[in-house]
């Protein structure tokens, strides 16, 4: 770790630790923009877990010291050290409990990270062409650590989940498929000065995920064949702190997401009887994929998400925030192959040279109905996702790089881009009942994540108020045929999900938790200030004050 001075601030020692994970992990450096970083890939392997997991130990002794330094009590330096301590001491609990030996799955997993590195590397020059090269050459590698990782997770019984396994066998086959792979796809398109050399490294690239999918089909599928896919209320409530920031009570939380549903249910309802009389809510959402407004063409979508997120700039910006022109600036993109089904988005670069991007996985579709892209969009891109990440990096220079960058806490994040699908109802930007009813689609798929992630992971029972076997205990399979009936999605999306919820226990549940802190904090500042309150000043504030954790939100947000 970089030396600091002995009279550091808690700032100054969490930029430190940036600069030194943007050296142990280039995944991390190359999405904040550090050309350095573009050529590399991390190591996967169990030593590099632990060298990250040492630089963490080191830094939380420092923060000891320098939370004793005059300049310590400003609510900047507090606000900075609370954070890097709650995220240190969260991984390193994650860590130290082995689950990177186990880490399987359809979305975030080091395989995941190499593949999405490229996605956000330049390719404008033929010197980032050179770079990405080398990086092509540094994948072999990089899974190797990876599958030395899993490996050693087997030896000590610690198992990663059988259904997550087999989807990533499936993605794995699919990025080794095609013509030249993947990654031959992604370097096809660089310069004709660099082709043999990139397509070398290509090839490479692609030998090694088809080695990896050989190993994970052939050894560890059968070596995780009958462990569980749920993960108990010990590991959960440690991945719920990782994700959250917050020890929840997993009860309360549980029954909070059944109030939710059966409030979402009732409005869902009256808009579903605007569209199709005396229809349910998903007979509706079935009619208007059939009969309902759509976007026909591939292209012509991310045209008109694009044309979507500057509209919604242009009305919000001056009203309801006050955004800088780097911030107006935010790129649709089309989802590589291979996608989990979930549309995403991925950050600016810390200097903006790289936008921030939405993503939108296509897989075979052609056609889109609008009432399932105008809430996401408002999720993923403006005023959700796009504003609060790419407003972190703008005022960077008042937080920390930390604070702006790799501090981000899921639950806050997920709970403000919730919060903007709300605002953005109460705003009226939903004004008739397609795009309304999607909207309340959308909640109600992430009131059904907070059931169904507790209760399958917990065993849970089902309440006597549900409409859904009533009685029963929450298992994987339950959990998908519930939210398959309570959702406009196809099957494979809701695959897709399960897999995710699965191998990811507990983030999914920070959508409507984090949004619930994320208006709870708004309703204490409106009756602090009374007739004064300031919806755009409040905003801005809220944005500026970098991310935090659930434990600290609320309090953060209420002084505001």
């Amino acid at each position: 770790m970089p030396d600091t001075p002995s009279s550091a601030l808690p700032r100054q020692v969490a930029d430190a630790f940036v600069d030194a994970l943007v050296e142990l992990d280039p995944v991390t450096g190359t999405y904040l923009g550090v050309r350095e970083s573009y050529a590399l890939l991390p190591d996967f392997s169990p030593a590099g877990q632990e060298e990250i997991a040492g630089l963490a130990r080191d830094t939380l002794a420092r923060l000891d010291e320098a939370e004793r330094a005059p300049g310590a009590e400003s609510d900047a330096e507090r606000r900075c050290g609370r954070l890097l301590r709650e995220r240190l001491t969260a991984e390193l609990a994650v860590h130290e409990a082995q689950e990177g030996l186990r880490t399987v799955s359809n979305l975030r997993s080091p395989a995941h990270s190499v593949r999405m590195a490229f996605t956000v590397t330049p390719t404008e020059t033929e010197e980032d062409w050179a770079a990405v090269a080398e990086r092509l050459r540094a994948v072999p590698a990089a899974l190797d650590g990876y599958r030395e990782s899993l490996a050693l997770g087997l030896g000590r019984g610690l198992p990663g989940g059988p259904r997550a396994t087999a989807t990533f066998v499936g993605q794995l086959t699919e990025w080794a498929g095609g013509r030249g792979g993947w990654f031959g796809e992604f370097a096809s398109a660089g310069p004709s000065a660099l082709r043999a050399e990139l397509d070398a490294a290509a090839r490479g690239a692609t030998a090694a995920v088809a080695d990896l999918r050989d190993w994970m089909r052939d050894v560890y599928a059968p070596a995780v064949e009958g462990a569980p896919d749920t993960v108990g209320r010990e590991r959960y409530a440690r991945w719920s702190r990782y994700h959250n920031g917050t020890d929840f009570d997993l009860d309360e939380a549980y029954a909070y997401g059944w109030d939710e549903y059966h409030r979402i249910l009732g409005e869902m309802k009256k808009e579903a009887d605007r569209i199709l009389p005396g229809a349910g809510p998903w007979e509706a959402l079935a009619h208007l994929d059939e009969h309902g407004t759509h976007i026909e063409g591939v292209e012509e979508t991310r045209v008109w998400l694009q044309e979507l997120m500057d509209e919604a700039i242009d009305a919000l910006d001056g009203t309801h925030f006050e955004l800088a022109e780097r911030v107006r600036r935010v790129e649709s993109r089309i989802a590589p192959p291979g996608s989990a089904a979930a549309p995403y988005y991925t950050g600016p670069s810390e200097d903006f040279s790289r936008p921030g991007r939405t993503w939108l996985p296509v897989g075979d579709e052609t056609r889109f109905p609008v009432y399932d892209l105008v809430s996401t969009w408002y999720h993923e891109g403006v005023p959700g996702h796009h504003l609060q990440l790419a407003q972190w990096a703008h005022v960077a220079d008042r937080l920390s790089r930390y604070q702006a960058t790799v501090g981000m806490v899921s639950a806050n994040a997920e709970g403000w881009a919730l919060y903007a699908e709300r605002l953005m109802d109460e705003l009226g930007f939903l004004p008739d009942a397609e795009r309304r009813l999607g909207y309340l689609d959308a909640q109600m798929m992430r009131a059904c994540r907070v059931i169904v992630d507790i209760g399958m992971h917990l065993g849970l029972g089902i309440p006597a108020h549900s409409p859904f076997r009533p009685g029963e205990r929450w298992t994987p399979e339950l959990a998908q045929e519930f939210f398959q009936q309570h959702s406009s999605r196809p099957p494979a999306y809701v695959e897709s999900e399960m897999v995710r919820y699965l191998s990811m226990p507990a983030q999914a549940i920070g959508y409507k938790l984090g949004e619930r802190a994320w208006l709870l904090g708004r309703e204490n500042a409106r009756k602090a200030h009374g007739a004064a309150f300031d919806a755009k000043k409040w905003h801005m504030a809220a944005l500026s004050q970098g991310p935090l954790g659930l434990d600290d939100l609320v309090d953060e947000l209420s002084r505001l």
